[in-house]
């Protein structure tokens, strides 16, 4: 398959290249035989469309797919099966039928003579280059079983981190949601009905219900139009959101929001730091394990630290230095507990401790969200129905005031 990487060299303007690899693990490879860095790396699909109007679908299968299979393939490995045996096994247990159509595939290439990591990358979409590079170097190392159970515990606290940062907003969105459908359906349904009331006994309206009536006669004379409009705006926003830039400007204006930006940070950190634990711990090299942790972070911002350290640490400059410069993306503690680590000796380890606090306080913060979002939810939800009755109410009262 084909990549479009910008690559940056020492002393040179980045450029864009196209790659021809097996993977995007493979292209890393490339590019570091040359003496250059990754900046970005994106699939080549051979169509010129903007990446904001690219559509990509699933594979059909769940990383907790891929976080069974390597725990399954673990546990019958240490029991002494054969790699090849092992996945004919994982494969009779799983009832997902594109994932047993892959660990066919991979048990054919195995049988072939081929690298596990190797058939790994015959499938991006699935196996994450963490993944790929945690099989790779437990493989060179003779300690796959291993490998294999530190990928998947970094992957279950990933998609646990995931699952309660989700858990915490589903209530504000239920309630958020709530609130538009009714309004929608009291301007359809309910303000047409005083309306005509307020017409016939010649009241007059206040501003503010001038501007509800308004808005209530053109949702009913043009409902198609405005039903169409919101899907549009919608699929705009899912698109926007999607794109390289949206994900950006979100998330820089994320950062600015009280709560929020240390949620997102700690986030972010905790993904960093178990990600690079994990590589590190398997013995892939520092500066692969790098490349491919920021990979994995991918927000742009908090990348970019990484890629700054790689840089550092290929001039034979302390890790800790680049997370030491940026303290607004990445805590202090970060950049602390990894001098701590250089100096001893155990930055992996250093870094498991920073991954397991992290991500303990980004749990606790989560619960604590919920607390936090609930009163703020209760005033818009008064404010709305305060405005609505207050200006729907009054003609009644100048009426009542009138007689």
């Amino acid at each position: 398959m084909k990549f479009r990487v910008t690559v940056h060299t020492d002393g040179a303007p980045d450029k864009e290249q196209i790659i021809e690899a097996a993977s995007r693990f493979e292209v890393y490879d490339k590019v570091g035989q040359t003496g250059s860095t990754v900046v970005q790396i994106v699939e080549d699909t051979g169509t010129k469309l903007p990446p904001w109007l690219l559509i990509s679908f699933g594979t059909g299968v769940k990383r907790a797919d891929v976080i069974r299979m390597a725990k399954n393939v673990a546990a019958m490995l240490k029991a002494g099966l054969s790699l090849s045996r092992a996945l004919s096994v994982t494969e009779r247990q799983s009832d997902n039928k594109y994932f047993k159509k892959i660990i066919t595939g991979l048990s054919a290439s195995i049988q072939k003579g081929e690298s596990f990591h190797g058939a790994l990358a015959a499938y991006p979409k699935v196996f994450s280059p963490l993944f790929i590079a945690m099989v790779k170097a437990g493989e060179e190392s003779g300690s796959l079983t291993d490998a294999l159970n530190i990928v998947a515990l970094q992957m279950e606290r990933s998609e646990e981190l995931i699952r309660k940062i989700r858990g915490a907003m589903i209530y504000p969105s239920i309630v958020i949601t709530a609130i538009v459908i009714v309004g929608v359906l009291m301007l359809i349904f309910v303000v047409p009905t005083l309306t005509s009331t307020f017409a016939q006994l010649g009241v007059e309206l206040p501003l503010a219900t001038r501007a509800i009536v308004a808005i209530s006669n053109f949702l009913v004379g043009n409902i198609g139009l405005v039903l169409g409009g919101l899907v549009v705006l919608m699929g705009g926003a899912v698109a926007f959101f999607r794109s390289t830039r949206g994900a950006r400007w979100t998330l820089a204006a994320s950062l600015y929001l009280p709560v929020i930006n240390e949620l997102i940070r700690e986030t972010y950190t905790a993904r960093a730091a178990r990600t690079l634990s994990s590589l590190l711990s398997s013995g892939v090299p520092v500066l692969e394990a790098l490349a491919i942790t920021k990979e994995v972070v991918h927000a742009e911002s908090f990348a970019r630290v990484i890629a700054e350290a790689e840089e550092h640490v290929r001039k034979g400059e302390l890790l800790s230095a680049s997370f030491a410069e940026h303290t607004k993306l990445y805590p202090l503690l970060m950049s602390d507990m990894l001098a701590v680590g250089e100096e001893t000796g155990d930055v992996a380890g250093m870094l498991k401790q920073i991954a397991e606090f992290y991500e303990g306080d980004v749990a606790e913060k989560t619960k604590d969200l919920s607390t936090i979002i609930e009163p703020i939810l209760m005033l818009v939800i008064g404010g709305v129905v305060g405005v609505f009755a207050v200006s729907m109410i009054s003609p009644i009262y100048s009426l009542s005031s009138a007689f």
